[in-house]
């Protein structure tokens, strides 16, 4: 049974998660006061150094890139610190997130380290791409990419708004078309369309309109909807809006697949799983998720005959690292490195001494999250299908490298 001031703390945490918009404008006060009540719940596992001003390091030199650019929509994710600049409880702007990053500091993304479109930046010989909220330079500064992605945000407009403020799919997608305008007006139509046309689109989103949505039934959508019907909503809103992004030129296209949230910590916890076995109805409705947005990007290939548009199974990746973890080198699989109670699924990562030591050998970071470790091994299968194929009709360096394209 949990202590009486671990209890008050969960429902201090659970109070301030339903307060109004308006009270999450400035959260740092009330985190931070989180943040020292649990430091005496829970025993040192590590002692990082405070952080400095953190400076993303470019993966490497962008004149050796083999394409123009790379943009990112989506949520936590691949989310490289758009929810800094949010009124939100979704931050990830305090150690022990980023603490095995590039520079050690925390950036904003829901990892000890790197999320998987870094990986891919650096396939494809182009810097990190830095986050478009936070961009105030000139337009020049966003040639090479910018992320949009916002954690929390989902495929519906208002999934995961009691954390507070996000930026949605639908609000990311007029975000490029405000980004495509801005280049139009710098560099000439016909300079911005080919920019545009010849870059990489990334889109990893729809596990909030699970998390924060569907499985909490908001306004009773589980009656409205069966999940079969809920993923057809969903698909069938992607659907538009990838259309959109072909009008605005758009035609190589990444569209990733939900990863087994059945399996993350926090529902491990919530179902009192025994022996770290998945929420298997979870699972089905993202394995039904995924079939039904894989069959939708085959009809737009169909329809956009000059797009490149790919679909890659995060699903069938996770899982084979979670079934095969000895071989990845994972002796934890159900455990996250950083939380509180059974699996760690039940605080959210909010303090460094709740982390782990060593993440590496950790298949989940937080709650919802997985670690650097397994993000990495999922950029290699996105990419090459390294360890194995998850990608259709092609992977991603297959579109780089076609003939005539």
């Amino acid at each position: 049974m949990a202590c009486p001031t671990t209890f008050a703390l969960f429902i201090l945490i659970s109070l301030i998660l339903l307060q109004p918009r308006t009270a999450l404008q400035y959260p740092e006060e009330l985190i931070n006061g989180l943040e020292q009540n649990l430091v005496a719940l829970n025993s040192p596992k590590m002692s990082p150094s405070e952080p400095s001003n953190p400076q993303i390091s470019p993966a490497l030199n962008s004149s050796s890139s083999i394409v123009p650019a790379l943009f990112v929509i989506g949520d936590s994710s691949v989310d490289c610190g758009t929810n800094n600049f949010l009124g939100t409880f979704a931050r990830a702007d305090r150690l022990p997130y980023g603490r095995d990053f590039d520079t050690h500091q925390p950036t904003g993304r829901f990892c000890n380290g790197r999320v998987p479109v870094d990986y891919l930046a650096e396939r494809l010989g182009l810097p990190f791409v830095p986050s478009y909220i936070g961009q105030t330079g000139p337009v020049e500064d966003m040639i090479h990419g910018v992320n949009y992605a916002s954690a929390g945000a989902g495929i519906i407009f208002s999934s995961g708004s009691e954390l507070g403020q996000h930026i949605s799919f639908t609000q990311q997608i007029q975000q490029v078309m405000d980004t495509y305008e801005q280049f139009t007006l710098s560099m000439g139509e016909d300079a911005a369309a080919e920019l545009i046309s010849n870059s990489v689109f990334y889109i990893s989103i729809g596990t909030n309109d699970y998390i924060h949505y569907y499985l909490r039934n908001v306004s009773n959508v589980q009656s409205l909807y069966l999940p079969w019907s809920f993923n057809q909503f969903l698909a069938s809103t992607m659907k538009q809006e990838i259309k959109n992004l072909y009008n605005t030129n758009v035609r190589k296209v990444v569209v990733m697949g939900l990863a087994p949230i059945g399996c993350a910590p926090y529902y491990l916890w919530q179902y009192e799983r025994e022996n770290g076995e998945c929420v298997q109805m979870i699972n089905d409705m993202i394995l039904e998720f995924n079939f039904v947005v894989r069959y939708m990007v085959e009809e737009l290939s169909l329809e956009l005959v000059d797009a490149d548009i790919i679909f890659c199974d995060a699903f069938e990746a996770s899982m084979d690292i979670i079934m095969n973890n000895k071989r990845y080198g994972f002796n934890v699989t159900a455990d996250a490195c950083c939380g509180l109670g059974k699996y760690a699924g039940w605080i959210m990562c909010i303090s460094p001494e709740m982390a782990c030591s060593n993440a590496s050998n950790h298949i989940w970071w937080d709650q919802f999250h997985p670690t650097d470790a397994v993000n990495a091994i999922l950029a290699d299968n996105v990419w090459s299908g390294l360890h194995k194929e998850i990608c259709y009709p092609m992977n991603l360096q297959n579109i780089i490298t076609q003939k005539g394209r």
